[in-house]
């Protein structure tokens, strides 16, 4: 069983069909000499065993073959097996060794799903699974990979599948397994938008805040020659913080901070090479997710990015009042402005409406498929539900200060995806 677990410094790491796009990507970054945090790769066929060593293989099949409450029924069956019951002892005795050395000198581990139909042209399933940050202990360890396998038969996986032609029983999940960086800046990083600029996000703490779309980043866009051509320094309220093997805490930032830039001229600059040598690997545009600790940058993830070509507004939207923020990066949409404060009110929003709403959180995505556009007044560009927007081709502006009072609700509105722009009449 020892074959079921490599590390990333392994050659085999790269290998997506074994490990999940999410680690290969990491193997092969690591191995063009990136910086990306030490950790191994579980094969998935460790989820493979464990659901044939738990008899769950027929509920996998019934999911999609079966219709209505039996169908809902086995996937609870997985969802609760998997989390619940012991890892098999044979996959066990491979992958413990491997956490026991990488924790070995008191330092926290990350555990990340990798399913192998993640972060490809069209199915990205950007905040669709989890990742388990500031773990020490053996048992935290286990209890992390039974939830990423446990991921893949969530509600809101299988809807995201199920809108995608996938069937969940046909595929199955890699883990990736690193180390902690203790972030004191994260962000994120396009290097292609679609006027040609590289467009890079930061707040303050770990990149949890800009994935789950809870603060305003800033936003800085740089040319390919690394010069800045403008920065927008955020609204970051609060931070993501380790604490040394109890989990993820949430501070204020102190207010002097709230506003301020995260990162100096130097550190733009050296992410900006970090985006240009993963868009190298990558093989084109990419997405990217980054932390700063005491010893630089780290690359946490990089995905392909799909960039699309501007849309040119009709003449009579530009004289209406507009609003700007940070762009999604594609479309031009139009349609009756529902502005809501609570995901309870979700069901309000029918085909063809303009979502207006707070928070930019993966609660959203399943409103992806009906809406003309989305407006948000947190989050930024490379949060998950902007990767979410780019791959269905929903314009989407976030970061928009004031919306939900400024916009009315039943207006006609305009969404500018690309230039950040939202206009709207009445």
């Amino acid at each position: 069983m020892t074959a079921l677990v490599v590390p990333l410094s392994d050659p085999e790491a790269g290998d997506a069909a074994r490990f999940g796009p999410k680690a290969a990507s990491a193997g092969r970054l690591r191995a063009a000499g990136l910086p990306v945090p030490d950790g191994f790769c579980i094969d998935a066929r460790a989820y493979r065993y464990q659901l044939a060593a738990l008899g769950l293989e027929a509920a996998a099949r019934g999911v999609m073959s079966a219709a209505g409450p039996e169908a809902r029924r086995h996937a609870l069956a997985l969802r609760l097996g998997l989390l619940e019951r012991a890892v098999a002892p044979a996959v066990a005795e491979a992958v413990l060794p491997r956490w026991r050395a990488l924790t070995a000198a008191g330092t926290a581990g990350v555990v990340r799903s990798s399913a192998l139909v993640e972060d490809r042209f069209g199915s990205s399933f950007a905040g669709q699974f989890d990742s388990y940050l500031d773990l020490t202990g053996q048992d935290e360890f286990l209890t992390a990979l039974r939830a990423c396998w446990a991921a893949l038969w969530s509600t809101r996986a299988l809807r995201y599948m199920a809108g995608h032609g996938i069937d969940p029983a046909e595929t199955a999940m890699g883990v990736l397994v690193q180390h902690l960086v203790a972030a004191r800046v994260s962000g994120g990083g396009l290097s292609r938008t679609a006027t040609g600029e590289m467009a890079l996000s930061a707040t303050w703490g770990l990149g949890a805040a800009i994935a789950q779309g809870e603060v305003v980043p800033d936003r800085i866009r740089l040319d390919r020659h690394l010069r800045v051509l403008d920065m927008e320094t955020g609204r970051k309220a609060h931070r993501e913080t380790c604490t040394h093997g109890l989990g993820r805490a949430t501070r204020t930032v102190p207010r002097a901070l709230v506003c301020a830039p995260c990162l100096g001229a130097g550190e733009i600059a050296a992410l900006g090479r970090l985006l240009l040598g993963a868009e190298a690997v990558i093989g084109g545009p990419v997405e990217i997710e980054w932390a700063l600790d005491a010893t630089g940058f780290k690359l946490l993830q990089a995905r392909p990015l799909v960039v699309a070509e501007p849309a040119v507004p009709d003449e009579i939207w530009l004289r209406h009042p507009r609003l700007g923020g940070h762009p999604a990066g594609i479309g031009w949409g139009t349609g009756r402005a529902v502005v809501i404060g609570c995901e309870c009110e979700l069901p309000r929003v029918g085909p063809g409406d303009i979502l207006v709403t707070r928070v930019a959180g993966p609660a959203l995505s399943p409103v992806l498929p009906l809406v003309a556009g989305v407006v948000t007044e947190l989050g930024g560009s490379t949060s998950h539900l902007a990767s979410l927007a780019r791959e269905r081709g929903v314009p989407m502006v976030l970061g928009v200060a004031e919306a939900t009072r400024r916009i009315p609700d039943g207006a006609l509105v305009a969404v500018d995806g690309v230039a950040g722009v939202v206009r709207w009449m009445g």
